[in-house]
């Protein structure tokens, strides 16, 4: 067998691979074997430069590409755009036999199999692997490099430690040449350095201190400013750790500066900060002077309610705070929906986010002043589920509304509305005590001892919609149940229509 040795990365290996091709060597024919990275260390000693102010980055040491020992012959290889950034990426994952798997591919293709770049193809599954574990190891590496600052004057002026799985330092060190303008900085890894000198790019293998370099900078004033801002930006309310844990993986913790304050901000979070939704630090932050008093500064809070201690079920844990009722207790006419939304969790107030938009358009299409009735939800927590940044309604299950039931029958006390109508099945089902089909009770009428109900369609459903026809005939049917209410509850219920539908439920 033919041993072809790979000393400088992809191009070296394309230099190879185009020799082996115009040879007519297959791949059963050839073993590669990749340079020792230690070749061409020069066992140089590099420090951060704190005492000479000006002192001048170690000498370039270009990548190495292998010398052509014989001429190659003419070969034309010609291949799709989406197999070279294939190439090009799988070439940086460290994995075993790499540059084997790539000939192969390549000497496939040549050969005319273009199934080859599928990723339905064993070697294409395989290149699709690599190069996607190449692609995210860039992107992690643009997300987790924190810069640490060696001091004004320094050569370099700042200092980041990283250890990529794959070889992705000269592709990240050009990402940053372009973004950091005349800054000189240094990204040192365990296999090498990259070093901007603020005009030229250089990379070097590790120094024989690479491990001593690890630490960086003792004293950076830069990373405590972070710190404060990091902690100041923490909000309690939204932590989702598992979401956490995926966007910001535990192997780049003990890179980041912040990891070390994450531990004790999750345990905060757990232990009763989830419902504070600024970090109380904030207002002793050193800045510009402001005549206040910090206590003064903070919001007003209103003291904690019986509602507020309700531990009757567990959507408190997750939710920001409880969603009371609003209205004026005088009110003839009460609405009723589910459960607060994403907006409602944060603002503290009933139909505010979108779904309140699309219940404002039919009150006002129905002539009826929003503050002239009662909403409300039969669930007063927020429950969701996390995805990304998002949090996402998940409705209540029946031991939950039925655990919330107690505040719902103590605002029926206090009220005593004329006029209930109920937005959606749920809020249907916990005011009846039991699950019944929406679809038998929308728009029409029935009492409940001496208080009509009437059923709507919850305003949430026009957005989930597609069709803007089928979404304007819901915000219709909700705009005739509340007239139809607005009627009862005024006396106003004459026509023959309504006296049609009304039925008596026992």
């Amino acid at each position: 067998m033919m041993t072809l040795m790979v000393n400088g990365g992809y191009l070296a290996w394309r230099e190879q691979a185009l020799r082996a091709l115009a040879e007519g060597w297959s791949p059963e024919e050839l073993c590669w074997a990749e340079a020792s990275p230690d070749l061409g260390r020069q066992g140089q000693q590099i420090g951060l430069e704190y005492e000479a102010s000006h002192a001048p980055l170690p000498s370039p040491v270009s990548l190495q590409e292998p010398q052509a020992q014989q001429p190659v012959s003419s070969v034309s290889v010609r291949i799709s755009k989406g197999l070279a950034a294939l190439l090009q990426d799988a070439a940086l994952c460290r994995a075993p036999a790499r540059w084997a798997l790539l000939y192969r591919v390549l000497w496939r293709w040549h050969q005319g199999d273009r199934s080859v770049e599928s990723v339905a193809d064993e070697d294409g599954a395989r290149l699709y692997e690599m190069a996607k574990a190449v692609r995210k190891e860039k992107h992690d590496m643009m997300a987790y490099v924190r810069f640490r600052h060696c001091g004004k004057g320094m050569q370099p002026e700042y200092w980041a430690w990283f250890e990529p799985e794959h070889d992705v330092l000269e592709w990240i060190a050009d990402y940053f040449s372009k973004r950091m303008g005349g800054t000189s900085w240094c990204i040192a890894t365990p296999q090498g350095l990259a070093l901007w000198d603020g005009r030229n790019l250089q990379l070097q293998d590790a120094p024989d201190n690479i491990e001593a370099l690890r630490a960086g900078p003792a004293d950076d004033q830069v990373e405590a400013l972070w710190l404060r801002y990091y902690q100041s930006i923490f909000n309690p309310a939204r932590l989702n750790e598992t979401a956490l844990q995926q966007s910001m993986p535990v192997r780049f913790w003990k890179g980041l500066p912040e990891a070390s304050l994450i531990p004790a901000m999750i345990s905060e979070a757990r232990n009763g900060a989830r419902r504070v939704g600024q970090f109380s630090a904030v207002a002793r932050m050193p800045g510009k002077s402001v005549a206040v008093e910090a206590h003064s500064a903070q919001p007003y809070r209103s003291e904690p309610s019986v509602l507020e201690a309700c531990r009757r079920c567990g959507l408190w844990e997750h939710a920001t705070q409880a969603v009371p009722g609003e209205g004026p207790t005088t009110a003839r006419m009460m609405l009723l929906g589910e459960q607060p939304g994403d907006y409602e969790d944060l603002a503290g107030r009933v139909f505010v986010g979108p779904a309140g938009q699309v219940l404002d358009q039919a009150l006002q299409r129905a002539g009826i002043e929003r503050n002239a009735l009662y909403l409300s939800n039969a669930v007063k927590h927020f429950k969701w589920k996390g995805r990304g940044k998002q949090r996402l309604h998940v409705s209540p299950s029946q031991a939950e509304v039925q655990a919330c039931g107690h505040w719902l029958q103590e605002e029926l006390a206090r009220l005593e509305p004329a006029v209930i109508v109920t937005l959606g099945a749920t809020a249907l089902s916990a005011l009846l005590g039991t699950q019944v089909p929406l679809a038998q009770y929308l728009a029409k009428p029935f009492l409940l001892g001496q208080t009509w109900v009437i059923a709507a369609w919850h305003p949430s459903y026009a957005l989930r919609v597609d069709s803007a026809a089928r979404r304007e005939e819901i915000v219709s049917s909700i705009t005739q149940v509340l007239q139809m209410g607005w009627r009862l509850a005024t006396g106003s219920a004459t026509d023959e229509g309504l006296a049609a539908g009304i039925n008596s439920a026992a």
